[in-house]
């Protein structure tokens, strides 16, 4: 069977399949000075196609996962790229073509593929209690040889987690050194469980929170703080029997109202708190936190549905609005279920970070992928929300970035006392930088830029890992007053 990619918006130019591993000893360093307290790894995770997807089309968030590491030691960055040997991946390997039908669509696919699993671990990495874990949330996380990326097989945290899957958005708290997870359709595709789990130190169970949510719904990502779990109801619906038609796995319904459910962290379903509101999407949270009886919630907000991919029951798709990041507000003492809406920035942005170990608390800097440019480009975005104001680097014409990571210059700086990570995408040149920026001073550009001779297609989310937690286990991060 020829292999032969199907000419669609989406492969053309960057987004065309690239189906390479790679390994590069020692990128080459074009431009400033590699600051000798960055001593750790970045993980990023993207998908790729293995093969020519089955019936010719393509959304962005679907192929097979690849995970890209760049370990920095010694003043050097080693790069390695590999795939996550997923059960879906590994038969079609064996298949040597795709078997799998349209995203999460487990009715479409190829006889071939028996009762495995869709999951392709396509989304985020994280390390927590010694473990490595690629995650997608349409399946269990696949754990990966920290040094070699070698797959080592699905994990359910030695039976721990009872959910078919778990978000690809966890937060980890780098001070205590916890991870709080979730996962969404948890009892199978099109049901409404839904469950938070906090695992400790050591990937044991210590919360567990099912309840079920106002439809079959998507989730992609959540909140937390100290005291609360912040899970936002998009109405983006899963309706199995439309999928069995060959309907998308979710489609867009304009006539519900957005749902947040305000849990307990340490509560039952019995205690959570839910507030309604105007019919609005969001991918993505800076993050929450909590100021007296309120809790705020900072998300890249879209008027309307964030992917135009996903339409009507009827068929109808609508545009996909610009994302501002907007504040959402929700008083807890007063028992009304309303909340407020207040814009925190007036530049579009998508793929928000922040000081990693500030996820929850009261914070001042924020990190985002600013503006759009009609060449593809795009800005690394600083907003300071105690100023009130934004900067932005670009890294010139018909170049883009990617999701940023904070790194502290030390375990016990002062908030935003550090740098970012960010991959540059050289749209026209067809290979990627990394660059290094001073978190504070992001506008003055790359403090060092190193070149890579290949090209990081498409990398959705990661995190750092200081060089010796992967020995320890522990981040032994500190919150700094």
């Amino acid at each position: 069977m020829e292999i032969r990619f199907p000419d669609i918006p989406l492969y053309q130019g960057w987004g065309h399949p690239y189906r390479v591993e790679a390994t590069i000893r020692g990128l080459e360093l074009v431009e400033g000075h590699l600051p000798p307290e960055i001593e750790g790894t970045l993980l990023r995770c993207g998908p790729d196609r293995q093969y020519p997807p089955r019936d010719g089309s393509d959304v962005f968030i679907d192929g097979e996962g690849m995970v890209h590491t760049f370990r920095f030691s010694g003043g050097q960055v080693d790069y390695m790229s590999r795939w996550v040997r997923t059960e879906r991946f590994v038969l079609q390997e064996k298949a040597r073509r795709a078997l799998f039908g349209r995203y999460r669509n487990r009715f479409a696919n190829d006889p071939a593929a028996g009762s495995a699993r869709n999951g392709t671990a396509n989304t985020n990495l994280v390390f927590h209690a010694g473990k490595l874990l690629a995650l997608k949330e349409d399946d269990l996380p696949y754990e990966l040889d920290p040094e070699t990326l070698e797959t080592r097989g699905r994990s359910d945290f030695g039976g721990a987690i009872t959910s078919v899957s778990l978000s690809a958005h966890p937060k980890l708290d780098l001070v205590h050194d916890e991870m709080l997870t979730f996962s969404y359709q948890a009892k199978g595709d099109g049901t409404k469980d839904i469950v938070f789990y906090a695992l400790n130190r050591d990937g044991r169970v210590v919360d567990e929170i099912w309840f079920e949510m106002p439809w079959p719904g998507m989730v992609h990502d959540f909140a937390v703080t100290p005291n609360y779990a912040v899970f936002p109801f998009f109405p983006f619906i899963t309706d199995i029997e439309a999928v069995k038609r060959g309907a998308p796995f979710y489609q867009w319904h304009p006539d519900e109202e957005t749902q947040v459910a305000i849990v307990p962290r340490h509560g039952t379903a019995r205690d959570i708190r839910w507030f309604r509101g105007p019919t609005m999407s969001a991918g993505h949270m800076m993050n929450a936190y909590e100021d007296g009886s309120k809790v705020h919630l900072d998300v890249c907000l879209y008027d309307g549905p964030c992917f135009d991919f996903f339409p009507t029951p009827s068929g109808q798709s609508f545009p996909t609005p610009p994302p501002i990041l907007t504040q959402f507000t929700f008083d807890l003492s007063d028992g009304k279920p309303a909340y407020t809406l207040r814009p925190l920035a007036r530049i579009p942005g998508e793929l928000p970070r922040t000081d990693d170990r500030y996820q929850g608390h009261g914070y001042q800097h924020g990190y985002m992928v600013a503006g759009r440019g009609a060449d593809g480009s795009s800005s690394v975005g600083h907003v300071d929300h105690h100023a009130g104001k934004m900067e932005c680097w670009a890294p010139g014409p018909a170049s883009a970035v990617q999701e940023s990571q904070f790194v502290p210059r030390r375990p016990d700086s002062k908030e935003g006392d550090g740098y970012l990570l960010t991959v540059v995408n050289r749209l026209a040149e067809n290979h990627s930088d990394l660059a290094v920026l001073d978190a504070r001073n992001v506008a003055a550009g790359p403090v060092a830029l190193f070149r890579l001779p290949v090209r990081v297609r498409m990398a959705f989310h990661g995190t750092w890992v200081p060089a010796e937690t992967f020995q320890t286990r522990r981040y032994g991060m500190e919150i700094v007053p």
